[in-house]
C-alpha cells in the first residue's frame, strides 16, 4: 500500500485537535478558586461567549450572501473552500477564547497558590490551545480541500483564504471597537463620575472591558493569525500553479511545489508538539 502524501497536512491537522482537547481538559482541572475570583472569572466568561454568538450571527449573515454570490459566479468549488474557511477561522477563534477565559482565573488561583512558576506553567498551556488550534485548523481545513481540489480546480482554494479573511475582519474589528467602547466608558463612568479606582470589579463596565479583551485580543486576534496563516500558503500554491514550463524546468515538478507550502507547515506543527512536550516535562 502506497501511502499518499496529500494526506499528511489534514491527518496532523486531526492529531493536533486531539492535542488540542487534551491540554483543554488538563487546564479545566486545575483549581479555579473560590468566592470573589471565581464568581468574576465566570462573569467574563459568560459574557464572552455571548458576544461570540451575537457576533457570529450576525456575520453568518453576511457570509451567506457572500456564499451565494460565489456558487452563482464562480461555482460549488470555490463556494464550499469559502465556507470550510469561514468556518475553520471561527471556530479557531471560537477555541481561543473559550480556553482563555477558563486558564485566566486559573492562571490566578495557581499564583496565589503555588506562585509564578505554576501560573506560567497554566498560561503557557492556555496560550497553546489557541496556536494549535490554527495549525490543526488550517491543516485540516486548507490541507483536506487541497487533496480534492488541488490537481483539478486549484483557484478554487482562494475561497478558503476568503472565508477565513471575512471572519478575522469582523472578529478583529468588532471585538476592537467592543473593547475600546467599553474601556472609555468604565474610565469615563467610573474614574471620573463615580470615583471607583481603575479595573474594580464594582463598575460593572470593567467586567464589559475584559470581556472586550478576549474577543478582540484573543478571538479576534486567532481569526486574524488563522487567516494569515493559511493566505500564505495558498499564496504560494498559486504561485507554483501559475509558473510557466520554463519556470517548472529549473525548479522542478509542479505539483510537488504547490505541496510544498502545506508540508512545511505540516512540519512546523510537529515541532511546535514538541516545544510543548519539553515545556511540560521541564515544569514537571
Amino acid at each position: 500500500m502506497v501511502f499518499d502524501a496529500n494526506l499528511m497536512p489534514p491527518a496532523l491537522g486531526v492529531l493536533g485537535l486531539l492535542i488540542v482537547f487534551s491540554i483543554y481538559q488538563w487546564i479545566k482541572k486545575q483549581p479555579s478558586g473560590s468566592g470573589a475570583v471565581q464568581k468574576i472569572g465566570e462573569q467574563i466568561h459568560i459574557g464572552s461567549i455571548v458576544f461570540m454568538k451575537r457576533e457570529y450571527k450576525m456575520l453568518s449573515m453576511f457570509a451567506l450572501v457572500l456564499l451565494v454570490l460565489l456558487y452563482i459566479f464562480l461555482g460549488p468549488a470555490s463556494a464550499l473552500c469559502f465556507l470550510v474557511g469561514a468556518v475553520a477561522s471561527a471556530t479557531a477563534g471560537y477555541i481561543g477564547m473559550n480556553t482563555a477565559t477558563i486558564a485566566n482565573v486559573r492562571t490566578t488561583q495557581a499564583a496565589h497558590e503555588e506562585g509564578s512558576a505554576a501560573a506560567l506553567t497554566v498560561a503557557f498551556f492556555g496560550g497553546s490551545v489557541m496556536g494549535l488550534s490554527v495549525a490543526a485548523l488550517g491543516l485540516l481545513g486548507l490541507g483536506g480541500l487541497y487533496y480534492f481540489f488541488g490537481d483539478t480546480h486549484s483557484e478554487a482554494l482562494h475561497g478558503f483564504a476568503m472565508g477565513a479573511s471575512v471572519v478575522a475582519l469582523f472578529s478583529r474589528v468588532g471585538g476592537g471597537i467592543f473593547t475600546k467602547s467599553a474601556d472609555v466608558g468604565a474610565d469615563l463612568v467610573g474614574k471620573l463620575e463615580a470615583g471607583i479606582p481603575e479595573d474594580d470589579p464594582r463598575n460593572p463596565a470593567v467586567i464589559a472591558d475584559n470581556v472586550g479583551d478576549n474577543v478582540g485580543d484573543i478571538a479576534g486576534m486567532g481569526s486574524d493569525i488563522f487567516e494569515s496563516y493559511c493566505g500564505s500558503m495558498i499564496a504560494t500554491i498559486a504561485i507554483a500553479a501559475t509558473l510557466s514550463a520554463v519556470a517548472l524546468d529549473k525548479l522542478g515538478n509542479q505539483s510537488e511545489l504547490m505541496f510544498l507550502p502545506l508540508a512545511l507547515a505540516s512540519l512546523g506543527l510537529v515541532c511546535s508538539v514538541i516545544g510543548i512536550v519539553f515545556v511540560k516535562m521541564s515544569s514537571n
